[in-house]
């Protein structure tokens, strides 16, 4: 999948993932011979710096960079949320920070006969605002342009009743307690985005890349449908989950935090609504049913620089830049998940450039964001898990491969960590977290981050032919530095 972010275009991706291909060999760190060993990533944070290239063109490759945060594995998903333009998030030969517990090699650009899927994973496209209401405008002026004739009539029929649980009862239940988000950095870049109500203490969750631009000294504000705006500040932002909280300055009394749901509970086939303001249009309601569940997606901004993953809930919702942020909401009105990402074409809509929905939007699992959430608001940075080994972020369907190397010559099994003390050792592929198959090294990352520290859980692994279980108990690290 593509990233979309402003001003960028979210590169082709296939409208249904195809079936796994066979691993291509992995590009090497810049400067490296031939026969080197491949970089690794951490599996628990978001991938290196990687090299932009042009579809055809030849691979480039970049040295793996220790330093948080790493770059997306190549053809990452697009966030949902933000109004910006998308742009493609194809990367490779990065390595994250050892420090993360894992380390990978970038998964493969798209275009490679796999239509987008990496090793399964999706890279999907981060959906960014930065229209406004321009385009409402527009749009509005535009059918407006042959002249309108006004024609009375009578009311009649009643007062129409809309029972509970119904899409209109859920959408008038809900949208007061969704805002459009507006960042934007020190010198005006930015974009627009969605959240939604957390708490009574005027705490609002939405993306990380929604808010990015404004973490450093830029300006935010939250508007709700009722046009009041408000100034606001963000309290913590997780660039590995694509989770932020922001806090209302001056917050209202009455505000109503929506219901969170569980997300674990959530079927394929289930209804969904998501909330919005898809290219500016503000307060947006579509339906659609969840169509897959632990969905592993990469996604980026494009930068380069940063980037996420997620076991996340797919849904044919329309999504569109500007929901990022967005709640996912079952047929009762519950948050299920935050809209971040999709699957889109590298055509844009309305003379923008920035792609659309094709029916596969991409959510955060509620039970994972509000977790992630409240560590932001208590301590205002993010907690990951960790398992403490470096793995390898080849192209491949057969697991995920402690390398033989950690990134910037650090121990692939970090010594004395959750790995190491559960006995696996470079070279083991790791088959199963639990009863989760893992087919990849960013499918075992997306995997972990939906656990918390101190989490037991059961790997399956590989070593010399022969399958292995053993038990352990995931690491932490704070920060996303």
């Amino acid at each position: 999948m593509s990233t979309e972010n402003e001003g960028t275009a979210v590169p082709p991706a296939p409208s249904a993932p195809p079936p796994p291909a066979d691993a291509p060999a992995a590009s090497a760190p810049q400067g490296a011979h031939p026969g080197s060993a491949p970089a690794a990533a951490d599996p628990y944070g978001p991938p290196a710096a990687h090299a932009h290239h042009d579809a055809g063109a030849g691979e480039s490759s970049s040295a793996p960079d220790p330093s948080w945060p790493p770059p997306p594995p190549p053809s990452t998903p697009a966030y949902g949320g933000d109004g910006g333009a998308g742009h493609g998030a194809a990367g490779h030969g990065g390595g994250w920070g050892a420090g993360w517990g894992t380390t990978h090699q970038q998964p493969p650009k798209n275009g490679r006969g796999r239509g987008g899927l990496v090793a399964a994973v999706l890279v999907a496209a981060l959906v960014a605002g930065g229209l406004g209401g321009g385009l409402g405008y527009t749009l509005a002026r535009e059918n407006d342009s042959g002249g309108s004739t006004t024609v009375s009539s009578s009311t009649s029929g009643g007062n129409v009743k809309r029972d509970p649980g119904t899409v209109a009862a859920v959408a008038a239940a809900a949208l007061p307690s969704t805002v459009t988000i507006e960042a934007a950095s020190s010198s005006g870049e930015g974009g627009t985005g969605t959240g939604f109500v957390f708490d009574k203490q005027g705490h609002i969750v939405t993306n990380n890349h929604v808010v990015a631009d404004a973490v450093d000294g830029g300006n935010l504000s939250a508007t709700f449908p009722d046009g009041k705006k408000y100034e606001a500040e963000v309290v913590g932002n997780a660039q590995g989950y694509d989770v932020a909280v922001i806090k209302l300055k001056n917050a209202p009394s009455d505000l109503k935090p929506l219901t969170l749901g569980n997300s674990d509970d959530v079927a394929v086939g289930d209804s969904t609504i998501a909330i919005g303001a898809p290219f500016g249009l503000s307060n947006t309601v579509t339906t659609g049913i969840i169509s897959a569940k632990n969905r592993p997606v990469a996604s980026s901004d494009g930068t380069g620089s940063k980037a996420s993953y997620m076991s996340a809930l797919q849904t044919d919702a329309s999504i569109n830049p500007g929901n990022s942020g967005g709640p996912l909401l079952d047929a009762q009105g519950n948050v299920i998940g935050i809209n971040s990402a999709i699957q889109s074409t590298s055509n844009g809509g309305f003379g923008t450039g920035q792609a659309g929905s094709i029916g596969l939007g991409f959510a955060i699992p509620i039970n994972q964001a509000k977790y992630v959430a409240q560590e932001l608001i208590r301590t205002g940075k993010p907690v990951y898990a960790k398992i403490g080994a470096s793995v390898s972020l080849e192209d491949t369907t057969n697991g995920a491969k402690i390398t033989e190397q950690g990134v910037g010559g650090t121990e692939p099994v970090d010594p004395g960590g959750p790995a190491d003390k559960a006995g696996l050792k470079p070279g083991d592929v790791i088959t199963k977290l639990d009863d989760r198959v893992i087919d990849s090294g960013p499918t075992l990352i997306g995997e972990i981050w939906t656990h918390k520290p101190g989490d037991e859980v059961t790997i399956t692994y590989e070593r010399g032919g022969k399958e292995h279980t053993t038990e352990l108990t995931l690491g932490s690290r704070v920060g996303d530095s």
